[in-house]
């Protein structure tokens, strides 16, 4: 999960690059992630064994893609097409607290005094950052509110992903899952984007447009999607989604790097108080350990 959230802090502001060339729109860009990834994932699988995916299954992958991937990369990619890298970087990084909550309710996780703590203390630092989006100025290096928002929902569709769907990916192979589900995915997407990937001159697109396209799908794409499963399966819903909090710091050096993007402290300001509700909710008992818990207490008592 750490590995996998640094290819995906780089994929903000690389991102923004490529759409601020003005050669790519966002949903041509995810398209081409969806479609190399898928073929990646499909080569990748010939060199091991094959894996028999039941029909029920196979039906569990649609739904797996269509949160894990298709609301959520789609959404991602637009919504950094409208606000900053580190805003958009930021805003991911409240996927622990999402999925904490969607975890209660889904897995009968308890909520926790901790919990809620990290819950209010997260969710401020989101809204101050979303907030601060509405007074910037109309650049398409500053943040737009709506941009926020849509990364927020991707956020979101990827928590639910994560919690409802971790019993699937344990039973079959990380490429297996993967290569239906970007399947899925890029049949999704394609009649919506053939036009505009069919009026896109590449002879126009510049050389470091393709190398950063490559970036995307294999990095952020590929590696970061083959990683993701052993992390979803051995780990926590929350636990997995804490690595989340690398994302900004990553996107934010690659940004200010590149001259994309400026720290200021309102941004410092929603990172730390991010940072400081994915910590408290982390630090929270699980449902195994409060089971344990209570198991151990009735023990005693009965002695």
């Amino acid at each position: 999960m750490l590995s996998a959230n640094i290819l995906f802090g780089g994929m903000a502001p690389v991102s923004k690059s490529v759409l601020m060339s003005g050669n790519v729109n966002a949903l041509s860009l995810t398209t081409f992630r969806m479609l190399g990834a898928a073929l990646l994932f499909w080569l990748a699988s010939f060199f091991l064994r094959a894996e028999h995916v039941n029909h029920k299954d196979l039906m569990k992958l649609f739904f797996a893609a269509l949160f894990g991937i298709v609301l959520n990369q789609g959404p991602f990619i637009w919504g950094v097409s409208m606000t900053s890298p580190i805003d958009a970087s930021i805003v991911a990084t409240t996927t622990p607290i999402i999925a904490m909550v969607i975890a209660a309710l889904y897995l009968k996780e308890p909520i926790t005094g901790k919990k809620v703590l990290g819950i209010f203390v997260g969710a401020t630092g989101a809204l101050l950052l979303i907030l601060g989006s509405q007074h910037s100025g109309t650049s398409a290096n500053q943040s737009n509110v709506w941009g926020d928002l849509l990364c927020l929902f991707a956020q979101f569709s990827f928590s639910f992903y994560i919690v409802v769907f971790k019993d699937l990916v344990g039973r079959y192979s990380p490429i297996t899952i993967m290569k239906w589900m970007f399947t899925y995915s890029a049949i999704c997407y394609i009649p919506f984007s053939y036009s505009s990937i069919a009026s896109i001159d590449f002879a126009t697109v510049p050389l470091s447009a393709f190398w950063q396209v490559g970036y995307i799908v294999f990095c952020s794409t590929f590696l970061a999607y083959l990683l993701i499963p052993v992390g979803q399966h051995l780990l926590r819903p929350t636990v997995a989604c804490m690595y989340n909090y690398v994302q900004p710091i990553i996107a934010s050096l690659i940004a200010v790097l590149w001259g994309m993007d400026t720290f200021g402290l309102m941004k410092g300001l929603a990172i730390a108080l991010v940072f400081l509700g994915v910590f408290i909710v982390t630090q929270s008992r699980s449902k195994a350990d409060m089971d344990a818990y209570l198991a151990q207490k009735e023990g005693r008592s009965s002695k």
